[in-house]
């Protein structure tokens, strides 16, 4: 089994040695390949500017975090092309479905970018050009492979012409059309010649020879080679592209009704995930997930081991009609609890109104599992990814619960996904985040942004002030937009402007979102005006951040309009995450 995952930096220590580890496989399985080209790898990633491509970068990985095989993409934004840069599986993995495996993912990460094709070289399969039988055989198996995806040379052209006279092998130029069947004009097929020849190979081409190749591209439009391996024309479904990376995986916290307190103005109801379901399945953007089971420790990494003990155990107690309500609070003799474990609620509780039972303790965990689900979609290579969970999470600090929270979903996830790339967490519900504001106070790896009510008059009311920017190696790293009680849309998105600034200025790679809808008008929780059109506007600022994005469901009570609501949110961010408008019907462009 292997794991295929996109290598979002090289800054992490996990990617540290992952990258190791694809050098190592470089040198082994190409070489007669340059150490110099392989030492630059990494700055290919981090140097888009000074290599004049984006280089994105798939590892697969086993159930031991060893590297198997990698691929190397090129992206022109501007010529709307990929160029394939290697491909390889290690020497121990070969034969095992991972070359096929990473060059699919390939595939689909180039229709999200929305290229015209992959382009690379291969070898050819000539006899004229090739003079070695046993490579012959394998050029030919190599072109074998890439044709049953709809692969195949360009035709006509001198791309294949030896830089020096009498050179053996030189490689043919071949197109993935994607199975999109678009005709590539001549014109385009010139400037992406020699876009790739000018930068990956100007120390071994002349400027002479590349003018040459360039100019031969005379065809119009570019002709490819009829299939020569694949004789009987195969499926659709081996030349397309499912567009799954452009879908947004939808993990729906399934045990989430048990956990449903039927005491009167507990707004934090089941039904809130049956009114956002409601108007998000038709869209046609979503792709369920099944949620899967997690170990423990990623949550007792976000939380004090001995809360989550008292949370299991009290729970597990009270069986599955009673609750609890905090009613005991020790601001003297913190370190003397009572024995009996329901009147010690109050050492782990921020307020009187979060009840402790059975369910709670059962549905907050399965809402982990989901998060966490939804979080190793964007690892695979999701633009969006989105955890439809109840109870909420962000109000749960480090060793305390409340405001309907257990465990900070999304401060477990960014914790989990900072070992993988750069994480910053915006919070946009109407109340401060203060679980994650907690969590990660002193840590510089993760950056908490929160755009919320005063707390002057809004819940939490003890947190989410404007001078509260972290301590210690965390100072900087934490910053609170506290807004009046009664707002303009005009202020709301100004104010979110200057948080996405924020963001942008730590430079991340994943954007961990935690989704607050009572922000609506109408919320009996708050008391701003947004409405659907503005939720558009604002999903569309933060998609346009361009940043691998989860999506973590926190507050949103006013059932009327929640589902509304989400709607126009996630039409807006998908429009800003792809640059395309959202359309009526069920495919949307995927």
């Amino acid at each position: 089994m292997f794991f295929i995952r996109r290598f979002f930096d090289e800054v992490a220590p996990r990617n540290q040695e992952a990258m190791r580890q694809v050098q190592t496989i470089l040198r082994e399985q190409f070489p007669t390949l340059k150490q110099e080209d392989i030492d630059k790898i990494p700055d290919l990633l981090r140097s888009p500017l000074k290599h004049r491509f984006r280089s994105i970068l798939y590892v697969s990985e086993d159930n031991r975090g060893m590297v198997t095989g990698f691929a190397l993409l090129s992206h022109d934004q501007e010529l709307h092309f990929a160029y394939l840069d290697y491909i390889s599986a290690a020497r121990s993995a070969t034969g095992g479905g991972i070359g096929g495996a990473l060059y699919e993912r390939l595939r689909e990460e180039a229709l999200t970018l929305d290229c015209c094709g992959i382009f690379f070289e291969c070898l050819p399969d000539d006899p004229a050009l090739c003079r070695d039988p046993t490579i012959l055989a394998q050029n030919r198996a190599r072109l074998k492979f890439y044709e049953k995806y709809g692969a195949r040379p360009i035709m006509g052209t001198a791309y294949e012409t030896p830089v020096q006279p009498g050179d053996d092998n030189p490689p043919y130029l071949v197109l993935d059309d994607l199975g999109r069947n678009r005709p590539l004009p001549a014109e385009t097929a010139r400037k992406i010649v020699r876009a790739i020849l000018e930068r990956r190979y100007a120390q071994l081409c002349p400027k002479s020879y590349i003018d040459m190749v360039v100019a031969s591209f005379r065809d119009d439009p570019v002709p490819l080679r009829p299939p020569r391996y694949v004789r009987k024309t195969p499926k659709a479904a081996n030349f397309s592209v499912s567009g799954k990376l452009r879908r947004i995986p939808l993990v729906v916290n399934d045990r989430h009704s048990i956990h449903h307190i039927r005491e009167r103005g507990y707004v934090e109801a089941p039904v809130r995930i049956e009114a956002i379901l409601r108007e998000l399945t038709p869209m046609g953007l979503f792709e369920p997930v099944p949620p899967k089971e997690f170990a423990e420790r990623h949550i007792r990494a976000v939380h004090d081991p001995a809360y989550v003990d008292y949370f299991k155990k009290v729970c597990g107690n009270l069986g599955k009609t009673r609750s609890i309500y905090p009613y005991v609070f020790p601001l003297r003799n913190q370190a003397r609890p009572p024995k009996e474990l329901a009147v010690r609620a109050g050492y782990y509780c921020i307020d009187t109104f979060t009840p402790l039972n059975q369910n709670a303790q059962l549905a907050a965990t399965r809402g982990v599992d989901c998060t966490l689900t939804a979080a190793e979609r964007i690892l695979e290579g999701h633009r969006l990814s989105y955890a439809l969970v109840r109870p909420p999470g962000h109000h749960a600090e480090y060793r305390a619960f409340g405001g309907f929270c257990y465990y900070n979903n999304a401060a477990i996830a960014a914790h989990y996904l900072r070992h993988f790339g750069r994480v910053a967490m915006l919070d946009i519900d109407y109340h401060h985040g203060n679980g994650q504001q907690v969590i990660f106070y002193s840590r510089s790896d993760v950056l908490t942004v929160s755009i919320h009510g005063h707390p002057s008059f809004a819940y939490p009311y003890f947190s989410g002030f404007e001078d509260e920017k972290g301590e210690g190696p965390g100072l900087g790293f934490n910053r609170n937009y506290p807004l009046p009680e009664t707002i303009t849309i005009e202020q709301y998105l100004q104010t979110l402007d200057k948080a996405l600034q924020k963001i942008r200025a730590f430079k991340p790679s994943i954007l961990v979102l935690c989704l607050g809808l009572d922000t609506a008008k109408g919320d009996p929780t708050g008391t701003w005006p947004l409405k659907g059109m503005d939720f558009e506007a604002v999903g569309k600022r933060i998609g346009a951040l361009g940043l691998h994005t989860l999506v973590v469901q926190e507050g949103g009570y006013y059932t009327r309009n929640l589902g509304v609501n989400a709607r126009h949110f996630f039409r807006g961010l998908w429009a800003g995450a792809f640059g395309e408008k959202v359309g009526n019907g069920r495919n949307n462009g995927l």
